[in-house]
């Protein structure tokens, strides 16, 4: 983990850039979408016993097994039981509230001329879960519980098969979890066992025993999101994720500094355990602060179970950066434009307009990421690698289009609108467009 000066920021940054622009492996990826465009199911079990744990003789797994799931779970875990349910209402909630702001309407632009917008959702989605180190149940809510708020007609959920032929019991289990929150029949929640480009593939195209979607969303490896953005334009998709990442930005002015170096620290670690791409970064108004940071993470690191990938991933690209002033730090922060951004600063609403770029704030000491991860209700599912410039997280607005209508009426303003298209459509030099035109005219 290194720290340094923010006059030394942009070198840095530059040289961060270029070593994360590794190549992509389009290569396996491409053979694989042909494979399963061409050959369909026969391709998904070869790649299946190639890649995954198992390749069961279905696919298909029947949704009594995710409610079977759900019960052993309870039996076995019932405060794990409990936290899915809280965690599954508040994403229910804020998703609902999501989609309130997209609404149909018409508004006559002048008389007779009438423009309106029609709010659709989309009929078939398909949900990934990747379940290697970590089995990302919470994920499948974040994507899942979205879309059906969105109003999909059904859904599909893909994870790779376990040894028995089935996703992981937890993820099965989030699935009943995230059904019975949602309140909507079971018939609509089609889950199979399948992982990898393969299964990005099937939904794409559709096969023997996979239906096409309209949308697919969902994280996972660098050969999931090489698909999603070779597949993109054949099928609608979420966005294209990379490495997880974290930008906290501490004034070190608590009551107890030290206290505070801890609770970075540990913001810190829970983002570099991911995986050893996974990035963490910090800004602090001085050094001296900066070491107590680094202090606090190497007292912390050494009790993680996942202590070798949270060092491998501090080692390469761990970061603390000591900032000037607020106006520095701002530069700074709109520049990384992190997925996850932490405000530990006593004055944090004075910082929010200042910051242009972030897949997900988060304001005060107590509102740590992790509760956006798991259950505050906010999706986790959220743009990396600096692609907070140009979108946000994941949300019902994924699942939906919104298309526009146009109603005319024979008046003096109808007139004028036509008149004007012959007129454009002249200049570009397309006479059919004007011919069009024409012919509507009183």
């Amino acid at each position: 983990m290194q720290i340094i000066q923010s006059k030394d920021f942009e070198t840095y940054w530059k040289s961060f850039i270029k070593k994360a622009d590794d190549i992509k492996p389009e290569k396996v990826v491409r053979k694989i979408i042909n494979d399963v465009r061409v050959k369909g199911d026969v391709a998904i079990k070869k790649y299946a016993k190639k890649f995954d744990r198992s390749s069961p003789d279905k696919l298909e797994v029947p949704f009594s097994e995710a409610k079977r799931s759900l019960e052993k779970l309870r039996v076995q875990d019932s405060s794990l039981v409990e936290a899915m349910e809280l965690a599954a209402r508040n994403i229910k909630r804020f998703s609902e509230k999501q989609r309130e702001q997209f609404i149909n309407f018409e508004y006559e632009i002048d008389s007779g001329v009438i423009a309106g917008q029609r709010v659709i959702p989309v009929q078939k989605a398909a949900v990934y879960i990747p379940s290697g180190r970590f089995p990302l149940f919470s994920s499948l809510f974040m994507c899942m519980i979205p879309a059906f708020c969105a109003g999909v007609e059904e859904v599909m959920l893909s994870s790779p098969p376990g040894n028995d032929g089935l996703p992981d019991q937890k993820i099965l289990a989030a699935a009943a979890v995230a059904v019975q929150t949602i309140g909507v029949n079971e018939q609509k929640l089609r889950i199979f066992a399948v992982g990898g480009a393969q299964a990005i593939a099937a939904f794409t195209f559709g096969t023997e025993s996979i239906p096409r979607v309209d949308v697919i969303a969902g994280p996972g490896s660098k050969f999931i999101a090489t698909a999603k953005k070779l597949l993109y334009g054949d099928v609608g998709i979420d966005f294209i994720a990379g490495p997880t990442d974290i930008l906290i930005i501490a004034d070190g002015k608590s009551d107890n500094i030290d206290t505070q170096a801890e609770i970075v620290a540990a913001d810190m670690l829970g983002q570099a355990e991911h995986d050893a791409d996974a990035r963490a970064r910090v800004l602090v108004p001085s050094e001296e602060f900066a070491d107590k940071i680094a202090l606090a993470v190497e007292k912390q690191i050494t009790a993680l179970p996942g202590s070798k990938t949270a060092r491998a991933s501090l080692d390469a690209g761990g970061l603390i950066t000591v900032y000037q002033n607020k106006e520095d730090a701002v530069r700074i922060a709109n520049i990384i434009a992190p997925e996850h951004l932490e405000l530990q600063v006593m004055d944090a609403d004075t910082w929010i307009g200042q910051l242009k770029n972030y897949g997900s704030l988060f304001i005060g000491s107590l509102s740590a990421e992790v509760l956006g991860d798991y259950s505050a209700g906010i999706n986790h599912t959220l743009p990396t690698s600096q692609s907070a410039r140009f979108t946000g997280g994941l949300s019902v607005r994924h699942f939906i289009k919104t298309v526009t209508t146009l109603k005319c009426s024979k008046t003096e303003s109808f007139e004028k609108i036509r008149n004007a298209a012959e007129i454009l459509a002249r200049a570009e030099g397309l006479e059919a467009h004007a011919l069009s035109a024409a012919k509507r005219k009183s």
